[in-house]
């Protein structure tokens, strides 16, 4: 999908993403369900949770991002077609798949910390610039993206955009990665087969990778600021952990 599905992500203050089974060693040519390992998660953390799609603006991206407070969403529905049930039920699915998350439904806008915005696409650009970036120059490349604020003390907000009406296809793949890299991990890598975080991919669901992935994220022994030098040591015992409550 490369820039058609995705917007730059920018980390530091403000953050303005069909597998062939050969005989090839790590993949399984038998029936049944594939048992990562825990080399294979431990790369796919590193690939995904560090740096970002551009990487030229700090150092500041190669840090974990993280939400340490509940995340409290708030569905922006401005399409013609009323989106916000199958949104709803994605976001009251996250804390049963990811343990150490929290979630709930803002009532109002100011209360959330998490806003998502369903547009139609003659929409896009003026709710990109005008709710996103709060500037009516700014540009509006893309497919759908998110855009998430963060330090070193944890995410603080991130806002998605997704476009409703060019296929339900689009629309789930935008809402799924969307959403889940506007919780921490923002960055991308062709590499990984099993994941929506992979342009080249085409998941439109929360696969089982990419919840290894968001618990290894929420885990405990994982914090917001955080550098791959402090991080790498600690997966394998992560990953053990996390292995019982993914199913």
């Amino acid at each position: 999908m490369r820039l058609q599905f995705k917007n730059i992500r920018l980390y530091g203050l403000t953050f303005l993403v069909a597998l062939l089974f050969l005989a090839v060693p790590g993949i399984p040519t038998h029936a049944g369900p594939y048992t990562f390992s825990t080399e294979e998660l431990s790369d796919g953390f590193m690939k995904t949770v560090f740096g970002l799609e551009y990487r030229t603006w700090s150092w500041q991206p190669y840090l974990v991002k993280k939400y340490v407070t509940p995340v409290r969403f708030y569905i922006h529905n401005e399409a013609r077609k009323n989106r916000r049930p199958v949104i709803q039920s994605f976001l009251n699915s996250l804390e049963g798949n990811i343990r150490g998350l929290s979630v709930s439904m803002a009532a109002r806008p100011e209360d959330a910390n998490f806003h998502i915005y369903v547009v139609d696409r003659d929409q896009y650009r003026d709710v990109v610039r005008n709710n996103i970036y709060a500037n009516s120059h700014a540009d509006a490349p893309g497919r759908c993206l998110v855009r998430v604020v963060s330090d070193s003390r944890g995410i603080s907000r991130s806002s998605a955009v997704i476009v409703s009406d060019e296929g339900d296809f689009l629309f789930r793949r935008c809402l799924i990665e969307e959403v889940l890299q506007g919780l921490g991990p923002m960055n991308d890598d062709e590499s990984l087969a099993h994941s929506v975080f992979n342009d080249r991919s085409r998941h439109s669901r929360f696969t089982t990778f990419d919840r290894f992935i968001l618990n290894m994220l929420y885990h405990p022994s994982i914090k917001p600021g955080m550098s791959p030098q402090q991080v790498k040591p600690l997966l394998p015992g992560v990953v053990r952990e996390v292995r019982g409550s993914i199913r």
